[in-house]
């Protein structure tokens, strides 16, 4: 029980995460089971709801209507898929060229969204240094990964591929479409698999539990699992 009410209380400690208004947008990069186990832990932490969408049927184009928001080749041009590179769901080619921004891709939301997270696949196979970026509404632009080997993949580096899941925040505000790219020139790349966002409070995310954090913490969650689904992330430790 001693050693039970240890772990909870560091699962305590990393979910009390909410900050001011105005922090800098917060963006992650980790192995994908790791990345999205944090994700969603931090949207649920901020009483919010992660909508997941498994990319599946997209053909090669310049865009793809997915509902509720809009995928699409940053230049206009028409993109290869790849269905089989992320086990999670179908993946846009991107190759970088300069300028970088250009070959990337942009998500257009028709709600506006403050929680955003996709999955990475081939990415840091060559062409260093690569980094990888993210922007929000046309803003300021975020580095979100840079790599200078094939370890500087989290995915290939704990052994699972190279793949990666890259997560954002921004509870500053809320906003409309994520550009995402890499300046990797002469790397190819694919970006998608499961689609993950949310609308959360304003101020409501002032930091992100680390992957490898969150993911030593599961191992000692146990039993607590059910527990902490009921209270909805409130703990109440025994004196």
């Amino acid at each position: 029980m001693k050693k039970l009410t240890v772990t909870l209380a560091a699962a305590a400690s990393v979910l009390a995460f909410a900050g001011a208004a105005g922090a800098a947008p917060v963006v992650t990069n980790g192995t994908i089971p790791g990345g999205t186990a944090a994700f969603d832990a931090t949207v649920a932490g901020a009483n919010g709801v992660v909508v997941l969408d498994a990319l599946s049927g997209l053909n090669q184009a310049s865009s793809w209507d997915r509902g509720a928001y809009t995928i699409s080749s940053t230049d206009g041009s028409t993109r290869s898929i790849d269905s089989g590179y992320i086990p999670s769901g179908d993946a846009v080619g991107i190759s970088p060229y300069a300028p970088a921004g250009s070959s990337g891709l942009t998500f257009t939301f028709d709600t506006p969204i403050n929680a955003f997270g996709l999955e990475i696949g081939d990415w840091a196979t060559c062409c260093y240094t690569s980094n990888l970026y993210i922007a929000f509404d046309g803003g300021s632009v975020n580095l979100v990964a840079s790599a200078n080997d094939e370890f500087d993949n989290p995915g290939n580096a704990a052994n699972l591929g190279f793949l990666n899941f890259i997560g954002a925040f921004d509870t500053s505000s809320t906003f409309s479409t994520v550009t995402f790219y890499g300046d990797g020139f002469g790397e190819y790349l694919v970006a998608g698999g499961t689609i993950r966002y949310a609308t959360l409070d304003i101020g409501s995310v002032g930091g992100v539990p680390e992957p490898a954090t969150w993911a030593m913490m599961i191992i000692g969650f146990g039993g607590a699992g059910a527990m902490l689904r009921r209270r909805r992330g409130v703990l109440t430790l025994a004196a």
